[in-house]
This record gives C-alpha cells, sequence and structure tokens, in this order.
C-alpha cells in the first residue's frame, strides 16, 4: 500500500473536481462563440469564476485565469514592471518568483532562522522606480507563515504595487484579498485538490497591468487564449467544496493535527526547520543529520511512503535549497512532509514508524554525507 505525502507539490484531484470536469472533458465548445454551446461553456466559465472569487474574498471580475500560479506570478512581475525597473523579493520566494525577478533589478531581501522575512529590510529597499514588492503567504520548504498583512499595508502607504504569491496557502488557511488590500495575488488549483494546470491571477480592481500572453480578447483582454473549460470548471468546484460552511477550518485542523504528530515523533538526529508553530497547517520540514536526504526520499518510496525534499532532485543531482541556505541551515539534508485533504491517520503512522528504520539502515550502511 503507498502513501502519499506530497500534497505541497501537487494533491489529487478532489471527487467533486473530477465529477464536474468530466461532463466537459468531451462536449467543451469556445466561450468566446455566441452559439448555444458556446453560452454555455461561458456560463461554465463564469460559474467557476465567482466560486474560485467566493474562496478568495475577491470580486469575479479581479480574477483572471491562467495555466497555474507559475504563469500567474510571471504575469504579475511581468505586468508590473512596466512601472518602473526595481523589484523587492525575499531569497525564500519559490523559483517562479525569484526566477521572473531576476529579469530586472532587483534587491534580495533575507530571512531569519526560522525562514521570516526581515520587514523593515523589505520597506528599506524600496526606491523611487520600485515597480513591485513580492512576498509570498506561507514558504513553500518549511511552511512558515510571512507577514503578509503589515508588507501590504507599508506599501500601500508608499503606493508600490505588491503581488502575493498564495500558491502554498491558498485551500490551506484563508485568504481574503479584499482584507488584504494587494494588488496582485497568484495561486494553483492542483495545490487543494483541483485540477493541475489551471491557476489564477487575481488583480485589484481599478489596476491596469499589461497581458503576458497576446493575441485575443479572452479574461477581458487580460490574457489571451482559449479558456480550459474543463479545468476551469474543476478549479470552481474545488473552491465551492472548501467555501462549505466550516471545511477549510476543519481540514486545517485536521492537516495540523497529522503533521503535529510528524513533528512529535521524529527520530533522533532529525530536526525541524522553519517555524513550527506560526507555519502553514499540512507541511514540515525536517533536516536528516549525517544522511543524504535523496538516500532518505528513496529508502522511504521503498517503504511505500512518498515525500519530497526542499532540495532540487533530479537524475544526475541533488542542489541544495536556496531557501535553507538563505535560513542558514544544512541546505542539502531537507525532508518535506506534505499532507492534504485525502491523507489518513495510517498515512501519517506509516511515516512515522518507517523514518527511524530508513535513518537507522542508512546511517548503519555509512550513507552520510
Amino acid at each position: 500500500m503507498r502513501h502519499y505525502l506530497d500534497h505541497a507539490s501537487t494533491s489529487p484531484a478532489r471527487p467533486e473536481v473530477v465529477e464536474a470536469m468530466v461532463p466537459w472533458l468531451g462536449n467543451a465548445a469556445d466561450p468566446g462563440r455566441v452559439h448555444t454551446e458556446g453560452k454555455l461553456a461561458r456560463g461554465a466559465v463564469e460559474s467557476a469564476r465567482e466560486q474560485v472569487a467566493s474562496l478568495l474574498g475577491a470580486r469575479s471580475r479581479e480574477v483572471v485565469f491562467t495555466s497555474g500560479a507559475t504563469e500567474a506570478i510571471n504575469a504579475a512581475v511581468w505586468g508590473a514592471a512596466e512601472r518602473g525597473s526595481h523589484i523587492v523579493c525575499p531569497v525564500v520566494e519559490h523559483s517562479a518568483v525569484r526566477d521572473a525577478a531576476a529579469r530586472y533589478d532587483v534587491t534580495w531581501i533575507g530571512v531569519d532562522h526560522l525562514g521570516r522575512v526581515d520587514i523593515d529590510g523589505m520597506l528599506e529597499a524600496i526606491r523611487p522606480d520600485t515597480a513591485l514588492v513580492t512576498l509570498q503567504s506561507g514558504n513553500h520548504e518549511v511552511g512558515t507563515l510571512q507577514p503578509v498583512a503589515e508588507v501590504v499595508a507599508e506599501c500601500r502607504e508608499r503606493g508600490v504595487l505588491v503581488h502575493v504569491d498564495a500558491a502554498q496557502a491558498a485551500g490551506h488557511v484563508p485568504v481574503d484579498f479584499g482584507a488584504l488590500g494587494a494588488d496582485l495575488l497568484s495561486v494553483s488549483a492542483h495545490k487543494f485538490g483541483g485540477p493541475q494546470g489551471i491557476g489564477a491571477l487575481l488583480v485589484r480592481r481599478g489596476l491596469r497591468l499589461r497581458p503576458l500572453l497576446v493575441g485575443g480578447e479572452q479574461e477581458r483582454a487580460r490574457r489571451a487564449g482559449m479558456e480550459n473549460v474543463a479545468a476551469i470548471t474543476g478549479f470552481g468546484a474545488a473552491a465551492s467544496t472548501l467555501a462549505g460552511p466550516g471545511r477549510l477550518d476543519d481540514e486545517a485542523q485536521a492537516a495540523r493535527a497529522q503533521t503535529t504528530k510528524v513533528l512529535e515523533n521524529l527520530p533522533g538526529g532529525v530536526v525541524t526547520y522553519g517555524d513550527t508553530d506560526v507555519r502553514l497547517p499540512h507541511l514540515v520540514c525536517m533536516g536528516v543529520e549525517g544522511v543524504e536526504a535523496e538516500a532518505v526520499l528513496l529508502g522511504l518510496d521503498q517503504a511505500g511512503i512518498a515525500a519530497h525534499s526542499g532540495s532540487a532532485c533530479s537524475s544526475e543531482s541533488l542542489e541544495p535549497s536556496p531557501v535553507l541556505e538563505a535560513m542558514g541551515v544544512d541546505a542539502e539534508r531537507s525532508l518535506r512532509v506534505s499532507v492534504g485533504w485525502s491523507t489518513t491517520d495510517d498515512d501519517i503512522d506509516a511515516f512515522v514508524s518507517a523514518l527511524p528504520d530508513v535513518v537507522a539502515r542508512l546511517r548503519a550502511l555509512g550513507g552520510v554525507g
């Protein structure tokens, strides 16, 4: 039996999502056409837009559908860069944010040993030519929640655009775009049980942003290309499910209980990274002292458990995590465990049981770095 504990990478589609998508996989028409089929497709897209907006505390017209958070992030940075040549970006942002920002003049902001950004450093870095300040809601590797509301408020006073990467937070903690006051916010459906290949960029009402993708008038001329009706409908279904009475809170409480159990049962020589209290509820990061991350992942996989390392795994190398390097901790031996809507207590028990055996076996074999 397999135990999937890598929901922070991607979470399986919820049953409600699959059910909503199936009718549109074979019958979708162009939502931009005036015939009946087109109008039905347009109705499905706009209904999903309202569902996503409701979950995220936004107006439906503020929701721009994209192919995922990566595109949304790139669109936010590209659009904002028209207003200036300078961007303020923490070093622990997701690679999509870092790489998009790196095309411009960037001031990189450091973090403390828990991965929390230096607010004063961010604000002091703002210049007259600053086009954008970007900050994630919660870190994708260690789960530490960032002081987003404070940064947004300070930037609004200074008249500087703010982008919030909520890809790891949306669907796991409350996100209220309207109350937050951010200018731009990116999300991805597959992080909380929606379909892969669909996300959204929320654009504050009244903000004009040059489109990244041109060549059509879709999404009110904010993102060209025919809408993916099936995926958008699935995105809406995931949002609607989580917007139900108490659902988001219930899932967050269950996730926190499961990840807390992981933290409470770590074997000797395994340390935690990030803030274990003020964090996203569904993920935890740890370091396995004296053993390479890849070996631990392979050992867990052989035990039927899918997890992830904060380092960048490939078939040829294991690159140190820039997030952990910025925190000043061992960047080559991290292990990330993340839960989701389908995680069971048996999955957690399997991990808690397997990790000590995997680590002990690797140490006995001399699997040290």
